[in-house]
C-alpha cells in the first residue's frame, strides 16, 4: 500500500489547489493522473501529502539516475557558474566532448545537439530530404505502431492514427510499413523514397523489439537501393536495454535460421537520441553516420539552445556515472530479472496478464482482454490499471490500450525492483 508519512508543517496536500491552476492557465493537451508530485529521491517520488511512489516510469525513460541525483547537481552547480549559455555561434568545450563520447559509442560520425527526441527526429528528416533531394526523393518509410514525435512532421511520421486526429493535412512525405517485415519495406519503396525510419523498440506502440533479422534485412535493402536507414533511439537508447544503443543490444540476439547473416560493422546512417541523454535536464541529439555527416551544412539547421554548456556539463557527468556504477550490466541483469517476475505473473494469472516484453530496463506487460473489472469505464485497461498501481504506489506508463510499460531508472536497487513486482502482483491478484 502506498506510504504516507508524517508531513512536516511546510507541507500540505495541496493538489486541489495545484489542480485549479492547472485547469485556469495551462493547455489541456495532456490527460494527467490524479497526482500533484512534489519532490524526488533516487527511485522515489513524493506527492503535496508526502505519500510516496516507487517511480517505475522515470518521466518516461527519461531519469536515468532516478531523482535528484547527486552527480547531476553538482554538475550542475559547478558548470552554471562558469557559462550557461552563448549560442551555437562560439565553440566551448562541454559540447566537443559529449560529441565525442556519443559518436565514440555508436560509430564514425558527427552530432548535433537540440533540445527534444522530437526536435532530433525532425533533424534525421531533415538529413533524408537533404540526402535525397538531388535525385528529387523526399519520402520515409516509418513503421506502423511507432511513434516520433508531436511536432506536425513528427505525426506524420508516427505509424498511429490517434496522433493525426485534427491535424491534417498530413505534412507529405512519410507512409507506413508493417514493422519487423524486410518484404513489406521493399514493396513499398518508391522511386521517391529516401529513407527507412524504425525504433529499435516500439516504446508508444507497445514495447515492441526489431528483431536482428529485420536490422540485418533493412540494412542490405538500404545498401541495394541506395535509401539511409534511420533509427529512432530517443526511447531504447542510452543504455536502457543493456547497450548503449538498442540496435546493438538487438545484434546480440543469434538470427533465425536462414537468415541474413548479422554484419559485424551494423551501423545506421542517422539516430536520434533524447530522454535519458540529459537524465532530467532538456536535451536532445542526433548523430549521423560518415560519409553523411557534413549534410547539414551551416545555414541549413540551427537551435539556439542546443548544446549548451550547461547541458552538455550534465550529459558528460550521466556518461561519466553510468559506466562507473556499470549501469549497462545492472540494466541486463534487473531487467532480466523484472522480465522473467513479469512472465511469471503471466503464467500464473492469464485472464489478468497475456504478455511481458522488451528487454533491458524497458519492458511492456500486457493486459488480457476483457477484464471484468474494467469493463465499466471508458478509460482505457491500461490507464485503470495503472491508476490501481498508483493507488497502491507505483507509477508506471501506458502504452496503447491494453500494455504498461516499466522504464524505471538504471540505478534501480534490487530491493526496489522486488516491492516492484510484488505491487504490481497484489494488483494483478486483485483483478483475478
Amino acid at each position: 500500500m502506498k506510504e504516507i508519512f508524517q508531513s512536516p508543517p511546510l507541507i500540505q496536500n495541496q493538489f486541489a489547489t495545484i489542480r485549479a491552476l492547472f485547469d485556469k492557465n495551462v493547455v489541456p493537451s495532456y490527460g494527467r493522473f490524479d497526482l500533484a508530485l512534489s519532490r524526488g529521491a533516487g527511485s522515489y517520488v513524493f506527492d503535496t501529502a508526502g505519500g510516496r511512489y516507487l517511480d517505475l516510469g522515470a518521466g518516461i525513460a527519461v531519469c536515468c539516475l532516478g531523482h535528484a541525483h547527486p552527480d547531476i547537481l553538482a554538475a550542475l552547480a559547478e558548470q552554471s557558474q562558469k557559462l550557461m549559455h552563448v549560442s551555437n555561434l562560439y565553440y566551448t568545450e562541454p559540447q566537443g566532448r559529449l560529441a565525442a563520447e556519443l559518436a565514440g559509442r555508436i560509430g564514425a560520425g558527427k552530432v548535433f545537439f537540440c533540445n527534444s527526441g522530437a526536435e532530433a527526429n525532425e533533424g534525421l528528416f531533415k538529413v533524408a530530404r537533404k540526402f535525397g533531394h538531388d535525385q528529387g526523393r523526399f519520402e520515409i518509410l516509418t513503421a506502423v505502431n511507432s511513434f516520433h514525435g508531436r511536432t506536425l512532421a513528427g505525426i506524420a511520421a508516427t505509424g498511429q492514427d490517434k496522433a493525426k486526429k485534427g491535424f491534417g493535412p498530413m505534412t507529405a512525405g512519410f507512409r507506413h510499413i508493417p514493422f519487423n517485415d524486410v518484404a513489406a519495406a521493399r514493396a513499398a519503396i518508391s522511386p521517391a523514397t529516401a529513407a527507412i525510419l524504425i525504433e529499435g523498440v516500439q516504446g508508444e506502440g507497445g514495447v515492441t523489439p526489431a528483431t536482428p533479422d529485420y536490422l540485418a534485412g533493412l540494412r542490405a535493402l538500404c545498401d541495394e537501393k541506395n535509401l539511409l536507414l534511420l533509427m529512432d533511439g530517443v526511447q531504447d537508447g542510452h543504455y536502457r536495454t543493456g547497450r548503449f544503443q538498442s540496435f546493438q543490444r538487438i545484434l546480440e540476439i543469434p538470427p533465425a535460421e536462414g537468415a541474413l547473416p548479422l554484419p559485424d560493422d551494423f551501423l545506421p546512417d542517422g539516430l536520434s537520441m533524447a530522454k535519458s541523454l540529459g537524465g532530467g535536464f532538456p536535451m536532445g541529439a542526433f548523430w549521423v553516420r560518415e560519409p553523411y555527416a557534413d549534410l547539414l551544412e551551416p545555414g541549413t539547421h540551427a537551435s539556439t539552445f542546443g548544446g549548451t554548456p550547461l547541458a552538455c556539463a550534465v550529459g558528460l557527468k550521466i556518461l561519466e556515472v553510468i559506466e562507473r556504477e556499470d549501469l549497462a550490466g545492472r540494466a541486463r541483469k534487473l531487467g532480466t530479472w523484472l522480465k522473467n517476475e513479469l512472465l511469471r505473473l503471466a503464467e500464473l494469472y492469464p485472464a489478468v496478464v497475456s504478455d511481458a516484453r522488451g528487454m533491458g530496463l524497458m519492458l511492456g506487460l500486457e493486459l488480457a482482454e476483457n477484464i471484468p473489472a474494467f469493463a465499466r469505464s471508458r478509460q482505457s485497461p491500461a490507464v485503470q490499471f495503472a491508476n490501481r498501481l498508483q493507488a497502491s504506489g507505483v507509477l508506471v506508463i501506458p502504452a496503447g490500450t491494453r500494455t504498461v510499460r516499466l522504464l524505471p531508472p538504471l540505478n534501480l536497487k534490487p530491493q526496489e525492483a522486488g516491492e516492484g513486482i510484488s505491487l504490481i502482483e497484489e494488483c494483478v491478484k486483485a483483478l483475478a
